[in-house]
């Protein structure tokens, strides 16, 4: 999201959607039961004007559910909620959230004509034996479509993939990150598979028929697949799921959620960064290490875990980190003093 962008989010839980995906409850994820009505995608507007900026870009945004897959006539009333506040300039856009299989020309006619200007599509995987395992209802050439033809109607794009789903590894999330590369989205989203209460994947765990992804398991792979989107020049937009009340407060009973997620994953790709620096020094060495000031939590890691790991790793004297400016690397080796 731009810096200058504020969402105003509405959340329309399971709205849409043909089946169960095994690992969704969404009303736990986004801490809603109910449908939205017109009227409160009007109220949330109206709202926003409180808190957020005069200047700023305001996007209306549906998440949850399968916007696209709602009925006709409920889609276009959500819809038509926003369009007088678009055609005032009250809010500058809107995005929404749907399935794969829940796209074509129609589709994207009526989205265009109320203004609709991104379509996030859940992936989930590029993999066909996760999806079926997942129960999504869609293959991967699925999303290989519908991505160019929204491509192709001038849309934006934004892809969400999952890892740790049931029948999917390390090499399989990197497969589905760089099929999703070949796609060129304008932004992807990284849910790692978090265990809600009442899915079925909660019973795939409870009866070993599943092995739980770990936040553990999450950092490690995502920090494999997050430079694979930098170096293609797409945007991570998201790490991890949102942290409600309800997740935090005991609805997400395993897996990997933790609320500062997106920090983890880029601590430990700070972490591998500064490993190959320091992969030639003699033991017993006094280090120092440059890191560009933005990125300094990150070197040091949560509860300087990063230092403690590379101290022990390389049987280091000590590991200081110090702010450097200017640079176009963001971690280099200040100076070395030998025992």
């Amino acid at each position: 999201m731009s810096a200058k962008r504020r969402i105003i989010p509405v959340f329309v839980p399971h709205l849409g959607c043909p089946n169960d995906c095994v690992f969704c409850n969404q009303r736990r994820i986004s801490g809603r039961l109910s449908p939205v009505t017109p009227e409160q995608v009007s109220d949330e507007i109206v709202h926003a004007r409180e808190f957020l900026e005069a200047g700023r870009e305001r996007e209306l945004a549906f998440y949850g559910g399968s916007f696209t897959a709602i009925p006709i006539p409920e889609q276009e009333q959500l819809l038509g909620a926003a369009l007088p506040f678009l055609n005032s300039g009250e809010i500058t856009s809107i995005r929404l959230s749907t399935r794969p299989d829940a796209i074509d020309e129609d589709v994207l006619n009526r989205l265009e004509r109320y203004g609709v200007e991104t379509i996030e599509l859940g992936a989930q995987s590029m993999r066909d034996e996760v999806l079926n395992i997942s129960q999504r209802g869609h293959t991967a050439q699925d999303v290989r479509e519908s991505s160019q033809l929204i491509k192709n109607s001038g849309f934006k794009l934004i892809l969400q993939m999952m890892t740790g789903l049931p029948g999917d590894d390390d090499s399989g999330a990197e497969y589905t990150a760089r099929e999703i590369c070949k796609l060129k989205p304008d932004g992807v989203r990284i849910y790692p598979a978090v265990i809600i209460k009442n899915t079925e994947l909660c019973e795939m765990w409870n009866s070993g028929e599943y092995k739980e992804h770990t936040v553990s398991d999450a950092v490690r792979v995502c920090a494999k697949i997050v430079p694979l989107f930098k170096a293609e020049g797409i945007p991570v937009i998201r790490l991890g799921l949102n942290p409600t009340d309800d997740l935090s407060g005991g609805d997400a009973v395993a897996g990997a959620y933790h609320p500062a997620f997106g920090e983890l994953v880029y601590s430990r790709i700070m972490r591998e960064k500064m490993d190959r620096l320091l992969q030639d020094l003699d033991a017993g060495s006094s280090v120092v290490m440059g890191v560009l000031r933005s990125k300094i939590s990150q070197a040091v890691g949560h509860k300087r875990c990063n230092i403690e790991y590379l101290k022990e790793k390389y049987s280091l004297q000590s590991l200081k980190i110090t702010q450097i400016n200017n640079c176009e690397e963001e971690t280099y080796i200040l100076s070395v003093a030998k025992m």
